[in-house]
């Protein structure tokens, strides 16, 4: 049996990146996994990588700025699957720039994606997760949230907000059994830290005591546990998968 048998889960933002490596890990142990995201085509794509893995699977394209339509999505998986265990709110952008020279427009759309899109998930699948009287929540912060960084307020202030957002859901939520936790990645290798120059990796490096750039699988591995039995008795924190970056 896996660590996640027979449970089922939402993973929004999980067509490509660390969303895919998310869903993925959580169908090789054991769960059923929605793939959620702007890219329907991509999204599919990972569904049918699921189901190859003998799990059940479905792709939804859904905007997770638009609360009627997170809302329909928990619904439907809730009725369609029976409950929701697992919801893993990973789904972000960024759009980076000095203060001085950020949009409004910017700014407002990094918070949408970022921030609300996360309360939007925690909001619609509060009453579901509340009647079931168990669930794992698990929201993808980031250390540029607890550190700052040039060029980047509007995420880390998005990602500042998804830890305070974290501690008051899981407050809320603990009584009715459910957990809700918060991932900090630092510096991951993906598409887009690839397109990095090998000056800006060594620096990036240097500044990691681990010496070296994460993997998807390392975030993943870190969702895995959360959503497991063996961390029945955690909420309310951030775990940070940085290779020693950020030591509070």
């Amino acid at each position: 049996m896996g660590r996640v048998d027979t449970k089922n889960a939402i993973v929004t933002g999980a067509a490509r990146g660390i969303g895919r490596a998310i869903a993925l890990k959580l169908a090789s142990e054991g769960a059923n996994v929605v793939i959620v995201d702007v890219n329907l085509e991509q999204a599919n794509e990972t569904a049918k990588e699921i189901e190859k893995l003998g799990r059940k699977s479905m792709a939804m394209k859904v905007d997770v700025t638009n609360y009627n339509d997170v809302e329909k999505l928990m619904e439907k998986v809730a009725a369609e699957w029976g409950s929701v265990d697992i919801l893993v709110n990973n789904a972000g952008i960024t759009r980076d720039n000095l203060i001085l020279r950020m949009t409004p427009e910017d700014f407002d759309l990094v918070i949408n994606i970022n921030l609300k899109g996360v309360f939007n998930g925690i909001k619609a699948i509060f009453p579901i997760m509340m009647k079931q009287r168990s669930g794992k929540i698990i929201n993808m912060a980031s250390v540029i949230g607890q550190m700052g960084n040039v060029s980047q307020a509007n995420y880390a202030a998005s990602k500042a907000g998804v830890i305070a957002l974290t501690k008051t859901a899981a407050k809320e939520l603990a009584k009715r059994g459910v957990c809700v936790n918060a991932i900090a990645p630092g510096y991951i290798q993906t598409p887009m830290t690839d397109q990095l120059s090998d000056q800006v990796k060594n620096a990036i490096k240097a500044m990691i005591p681990l010496e070296r750039l994460g993997q998807p699988e390392d975030v993943a591995n870190m969702v895995l546990f959360l959503a497991s039995s063996e961390a029945d008795y955690i909420t309310g924190h951030t775990f940070n998968v940085d290779g020693g970056m950020v030591m509070a």
